[in-house]
């Protein structure tokens, strides 16, 4: 079905008027039926049906009193919360219940064209870069002279392969985020994939005349596909926000489950480490017989250009998936950047985002700096952790099942935060506080008790609980929710800018681990990584909104208030403190312009214009006055299709799974 013309609209109802939601209301009951509404019959009661689900989308307000869902009391908020989250969930079941019996296995390829697919990136991301890490006891088991003594091989040069990864990124996050905004999402997306590609090749063919110029050679193949890698992040994250609604007129399922598309996507980071691993292991025991040292070059050779071979494969079937396969939905987000004269990773984008937006910036950038020097600097001492866990008996067969299990764990992490993160009363803000404040505690307690957890006995085992945990609340907390919030809490105009400094300065928190761990003994190293999520934990109370649950179109009709210098003029929820951080509701005040009331009647302004557009399109009279039977009836044409060249309107948000299962 064809999407109204939201050229006939203003600037701020393009960014507003719920066209999905006037496709589809009269065909999809709202979450919470009232009695007012089942009683209700006839074509008038329709049409108001319809108004009301444009101006109350059910997924937002109370079917009643049309109460937005953040201005109930508490009790009464937590049942319509639990009353809704239920009534969706059984309604997914539903339908992945009908997909199953269909066919059993649509459920499985709908779960992989829409999540799968889409975080393939991530997935070929994480098994490369994460196979570094795991790598290095091989070689110094291998090649000691090399990787541990440095006997024949400059140390500098063995540290840069960390450095130059971090690096690469750094620097692909900023240019390949340039060209997608200058060029487009597909070119940026489709090079992302073929740098990956080359940067695959060069790991898996890297040689030199001598073991330093092996390293020297290992070390700019890293770099390369770290530009690649660092592209991902701009481009993912910018398209799964234009993908679910902020750019165009959002359905109630991506208000619902914005945050678990992309939640699901970046997890796939998650199944990368895990396949690397078991790739690994398979690949040792196939060319060298077993786990067990002594391990010959022969069969080191053969094990770790392979598992690079192998994923040089996906990476070119993602640049065919992406040039051939993908849609990418971004003409509202250029209009919206036209509109405000603005490119994106621009000085004029900077500027605006530095003007309204510092603080939020502040709590997005150091947030993920402070994450990433929590979740890389667990991965560079993680062998600290296993040889402590083991009593230093364990050689490398211990090590890479222990990381096994850890990545398993941190899975299970990853899956729990895809369940709640659209969860209105917990959401991502509370999952990136409490991951944050989790890792702090389990991380004081091991620097506190170094030396008794770290005695043979019940102490090590207690030690392995803090080693797991952290892995744990670290993807149910931060890791998932830095990604989705350095996007979310922008406006599209200045999304990729904002977006870009918040993961070029996270990127320096994997840095400084690298450094300043080959500098601090073991117990340090607890001490100083320990304070990174206390942190984390005041920036996101004090400065990060909690966006779930928030329709990002309102977040786009309040940017262009404050662009035009009338922000006083906004009234709407994207100003109601729920979705304000802290810092803005007490210090800025941000929340005092909101007033449902004053915002209903702009709403409906807005709906008058775009009816007298209409009209006027039709050549036909355009009155004085419009009354609301006549917007009413507007819209029951819009849902029913006669003014979009379509037959039957369509369900108002399918699950994910179900939009897939349709186009197969």
């Amino acid at each position: 079905m064809a999407e109204p013309r939201t050229e006939m609209m203003s600037a701020a109802s393009s960014s507003h008027a719920g066209d999905a939601h006037s496709q589809s209301s009269a065909s999809t009951p709202p979450l919470e039926p009232s009695n007012e509404h089942n009683a209700h019959t006839g074509p008038h009661s329709s049409q108001s049906h319809v108004l009301d689900e444009t101006l109350f989308p059910a997924d937002s307000y109370t079917a009643d009193t049309k109460t937005y869902w953040a201005d109930l009391p508490f009790w009464e908020k937590t049942r319509w919360i639990t009353n809704q989250s239920n009534t969706e969930a059984r309604r997914e079941l539903g339908e992945i219940g009908s997909m199953f019996k269909r066919d059993p296995l649509s459920p499985l390829r709908a779960y992989y064209n829409n999540y799968v697919i889409t975080g393939l990136g991530l997935f070929v991301e994480g098994y490369t870069l994460f196979s570094v890490g795991n790598l290095t006891p091989l070689f110094k088991a291998v090649w000691p002279a090399c990787w541990k003594t440095h006997e024949v091989c400059d140390k500098t040069w063995v540290s840069a392969i960390d450095y130059l990864e971090i690096v690469g990124i750094i620097v692909g996050q900023i240019l390949v985020g340039i060209e997608g905004d200058w060029i487009g999402r597909r070119f940026g997306m489709v090079q992302d994939a073929l740098v990956m590609t080359l940067g695959s090749v060069m790991l898996t063919a890297m040689w030199g005349n001598s073991l330093n110029g092996w390293v020297i050679c290992y070390a700019w193949s890293v770099f390369i596909y770290g530009i690649g890698v660092g592209g991902e992040y701009p481009m993912t994250s910018t398209r799964a926000m234009e993908g679910t609604g902020s750019g165009r007129a959002a359905t109630t399922g991506d208000r619902m489950h914005r945050g678990r598309k992309v939640a699901l996507s970046f997890l796939m980071q998650g199944w990368g480490q895990l396949a690397n691993q078991a790739v690994l292991i398979i690949g040792l025991l196939i060319f060298h017989g077993s786990l067990a040292a002594p391990y010959s070059t022969t069969s080191t050779q053969w094990t770790f250009r392979v598992q690079f071979g192998i994923i040089a494969v996906f990476t070119l079937y993602l640049a065919y998936i992406r040039y051939y396969r993908m849609t990418y939905q971004d003409a509202a987000l250029r209009q919206a950047k036209k509109r405000l004269g603005t490119s994106g990773y621009d000085m004029k984008s900077l500027k605006l985002s530095l003007n309204h937006y510092w603080h939020r910036l502040v709590g997005t950038a150091l947030g993920w700096f402070a994450n990433d020097f929590f979740f890389y600097g667990n991965k560079i001492f993680s062998g600290i952790f296993i040889n402590i866990i083991t009593g230093n008996r364990g050689g490398l067969e211990t090590t890479w099942l222990y990381n096994l299990y850890n990545i398993i764990i941190s899975l299970a992490g990853y899956y729990l935060a895809a369940l709640l993160i659209d969860h209105k009363q917990y959401g991502r803000k509370w999952m990136q506080a409490n991951g944050f404040i989790a890792d702090f505690i389990l991380f004081i307690i091991g620097a506190a008790l170094f030396n008794p957890l770290t005695k043979p006995g019940g102490g090590v085992k207690a030690f392995q609980a803090i080693y797991f945990l952290s892995s744990f609340f670290n993807q149910f907390g931060p890791n998932s929710t830095t990604f989705l919030l350095a996007a979310e809490v922008f406006p599209a105009s200045i999304r990729a800018t904002s977006h870009g400094v918040s993961a070029a300065v996270g990127k320096l928190g994997a840095l400084a681990p690298a450094i300043l761990y080959n500098y601090i003994e073991n117990r340090t190293k607890f001490w100083v990584v320990s304070w990174f999520g206390l942190l984390g934990w005041i920036l996101t109370m004090v400065f990060i909104p909690d966006t779930t649950g928030l329709d990002l179109r309102e977040q786009e009709r309040y940017w262009e208030c404050v662009v035009q210098g009338r922000e006083s003029d906004y009234h709407g929820v994207a100003i109601h403190p729920r979705h304000l951080s802290f810092y803005e509701r007490v210090v800025l005040k941000r929340h005092r312009h909101y007033n449902p009331e004053l915002d209903r009647q702009q709403k409906m302004a807005e709906l008058e214009r775009m009816f007298h557009s209409s009209k006027a399109e039709k050549g036909e009279v355009d009155e004085v006055d419009v009354m609301e039977e006549d917007l009413q009836s507007y819209f029951q044409q819009l849902a029913d299709g006669k003014n979009l060249g379509s037959a039957a309107p369509q369900q108002q948000h399918p699950s994910k799974l179900a939009e897939i299962e349709k186009r197969l």
